[in-house]
């Protein structure tokens, strides 16, 4: 028996937020609080677990077939759609309200990716949404050429958030753009030319962003990035070194650790490989080091707690600037800090970021110091959309609804709680081998055996996607082989969201086992 919250046009739908369909034999009386028969129902396992409610109501959808839509996604869109469209019975997305999607046909997911960790508030939230409509009655467009309040609003308001000396602001299109601006930046304050970037790392796929980017996937066989070199990235639980207290997180690794306290040999050997780099790798002068604070693409890889301020201190007494890539770890996304890197306890010279900057509106930016400010002025930088009118006022209203609404606190608590439960999950599933990350920025490492912390295979990674998929939660993938689960939702989500969640992930990872 199923208990429905609506129905309407011959579709019920109940609280796991799958759409039950009315056979020809069946006769249900359609109304709220009625009971869907199971002989009714063309789909949905008995023992699928319960979907929180959700009072909203997406509009009918009434557009291009699903057949058609995906003829068009063969015949006109860039090829690499198809590539990365995610699972085999793909998601035809139709509608969002905050941390909730629909498809076309009406089936309710609840998502935990946030389109690529890029909707940091909720879908069309109501403040940020109310904010854009107000600022397109105005004006849509002008540029930085001429003096327009939403742009200087923002970057007072942006700025406010940052310690000394990072004040002078550069708005863009997109994290890549951000980075390739960064590095740019880098090279003309320094006058030096090589950057290090950790392995496993992402920054863009731009020409030159795909130099810092150190993940086969994304590569193309061309002369790209140069003057990038990629060295070790300090990852503790499938790296060489690695112990029980390596991390700041709620979650460590299981790996034996004889550290005395206040010493990480971890550490140690990864600065040791970083020193190495530095010896043999590039010049004795370079322009700078990129890194994210928690990894993104490579899994929420997290690195032993001094590796960035260890590595600081190596790249500035080389002559170069140190980058904290924040598009994804940005805008209280780690719960305990606004920023990535303030949970490092350093300060960069140059951060990016974009993603949740514009809660899905395309928008980036790079904050730096007014000394590598100036350097950059030597040249006319001109970028035709930045600081966008509608962007700048989305981008405001984002910071100010991060604030009402007590996102970061969210982020905190909620994302403490699923990694403590996803830990306990790691204790019962021999396939489960890391769980990691702070506030809602979760990485999940499948592994063949914790033994071997082989990654799980590909196929295995896909069965349990679509499945955790087909019960009604989006996640995302990630790491070098594809061995990362990754949950960053919305910074709305509420624990009952993740209860959902754990359930269904539980019930997943114990289909795929039995069946092994």
């Amino acid at each position: 028996m199923y208990k429905v919250i609506s129905c309407f046009n011959g579709r019920c739908w109940h609280l796991t937020g799958q759409s039950c369909f009315l056979t020809s034999l069946a006769k249900i009386h359609l109304a709220n609080g009625a009971l869907c028969q199971k002989s009714a129902l063309s789909h949905a396992p008995t023992d699928v677990p319960e979907m929180p409610s959700c009072n909203f109501r997406p509009e009918k959808y009434e557009g291009m077939s699903k057949a058609r839509m995906m003829e068009i996604r063969k015949q006109n869109c860039n090829p690499m759609t198809m590539k990365v469209t995610y699972y085999k019975k793909p998601v035809f997305v139709h509608q969002g309200y905050m941390q909730w999607l629909w498809d076309v046909d009406g089936k309710r997911y609840l998502d935990l990716f946030a389109g690529v960790a890029t909707v940091s508030v909720g879908h069309c939230h109501p403040k940020v949404r109310a904010a854009a409509e107000q600022q397109l009655k105005k004006l849509w467009h002008t540029t930085n050429i001429y003096v327009y309040p939403a742009l200087h609003e923002y970057c007072e308001k942006l700025a406010s958030y940052f310690p000394d000396p990072l004040k002078m602001i550069y708005l863009t299109n997109s994290g890549s753009e951000a980075n390739d601006l960064a590095m740019l930046m880098a090279r003309l304050y320094t006058g030096n030319y090589d950057i290090i970037t950790l392995r496993g790392s992402y920054h863009g796929g731009s020409p030159q962003t795909m130099g810092l980017t150190s993940n086969s996937a994304y590569k193309y066989p061309i002369a790209n990035g140069l003057g990038c070199t990629n060295t070790m990235c300090p990852d503790v639980f499938r790296g060489p070194w690695g112990g029980r207290h390596c991390r700041d997180s709620p979650v460590q690794t299981t790996r034996e650790c004889s550290c005395v306290q206040g010493s990480c040999m971890a550490n140690d050997h990864y600065i040791g490989q970083l020193k190495e780099t530095l010896a043999t790798s590039v010049p004795s002068r370079i322009a700078a080091f990129f890194g994210e604070p928690i990894q993104g693409v490579g899994g929420a890889v997290q690195y032993p707690k001094n590796y960035l301020k260890d590595a600081y201190q190596l790249v500035r007494e080389r002559g170069g600037v140190c980058i904290a890539d924040e598009v994804q770890t940005g805008f209280g996304r780690t719960g305990s800090h606004f920023w990535g890197f303030e949970g490092h306890d350093v300060i960069p010279d140059i951060v990016t970021m974009a993603k949740g900057i514009g809660n899905g509106f395309p928008m980036g930016a790079v904050v730096t110091t007014p000394e590598i400010a100036a350097s950059f002025a030597k040249g006319v930088h001109f970028n035709t959309f930045g600081g966008n009118p509608v962007a700048c006022t989305v981008a405001s209203s984002v910071l100010d609804t991060i604030k009402e609404d007590g996102t970061q606190k969210n982020s905190l608590d909620v994302g403490t709680y699923l990694l403590l439960e996803l830990a306990k999950l790691r204790e019962k599933y021999e396939i489960i081998g890391d769980v990691r990350g702070k506030g809602l920025q979760i990485g999940v490492e499948m592994v063949k055996d914790k033994a071997s912390r082989d990654p799980l295979p590909p196929g295995g990674m896909a069965e349990i996607f679509e499945d955790v998929k087909d019960m009604g939660v989006l996640i995302g993938t990630g790491g070098i082989y594809g061995q990362n689960f990754r949950i960053k939702p919305p910074m709305c989500i509420t624990k009952e969201d993740a209860d959902f969640f754990l359930a269904v992930f539980s019930k997943s990872v114990h289909n795929y086992m039995e069946k092994r």
